[in-house]
């Protein structure tokens, strides 16, 4: 893999609540596994409606009662630089794939899909939006299983 950084980006509909999750969850895995020097991690939102917040509190109280740090961290939306920059986009539901594709299609050197396509036999296909559903536990549940899977994916394929 030489120096280069294995790129990450999580995106969700606001950046508030799921991709952030999602971003500080896989932080966590690898800072836990002593890869951090190996990867960039961000998050970022289809829609602009929440552009400079912090996560949302129910995201907040969720990190924080399992350590888990997220300080620092602000909703930006989606650019389509983002496809030159990073080798894994990753969309929490396939209504954000959908509206990724029709911002720019992916070529040879990035992967789109969703965060639940890394988790074998999943019972969902989709992380539920818990600024509407209000479970934030249970989007938890399934972030921490698919940013588990991911990583295992990625560090096979990278050899890390």
């Amino acid at each position: 893999m030489n120096n280069r950084k294995v790129k990450v980006l999580f995106v969700c509909l606001g950046n508030i609540c799921r991709s952030p999750m999602a971003e500080a969850v896989f932080r966590d895995l690898i800072q836990k596994e002593g890869l951090e020097n190996k990867f960039e991690v961000d998050s970022a939102g289809i829609g602009d409606w929440h552009i400079g917040q912090a996560p949302h509190q129910g995201t907040q109280e969720v990190l924080k009662g399992k350590s888990i740090m997220f300080e620092g961290m602000k909703a930006r939306q989606v650019k389509e630089s983002d496809w030159d920059e990073f080798a894994y986009i990753v969309a929490m539901d396939a209504q954000n794939r959908k509206d990724l594709m029709a911002i720019r299609k992916p070529h040879e050197n990035i992967e789109i899909k969703l965060l639940m396509d890394y988790v074998p036999n999943s019972k969902e296909k989709n992380v539920p939006d818990p600024y509407f559903t209000g479970n934030f536990d249970y989007t938890y549940e399934l972030i921490k299983e698919g940013c588990t899977h991911l990583l295992q994916a990625i560090k096979k394929k990278w050899k890390l």
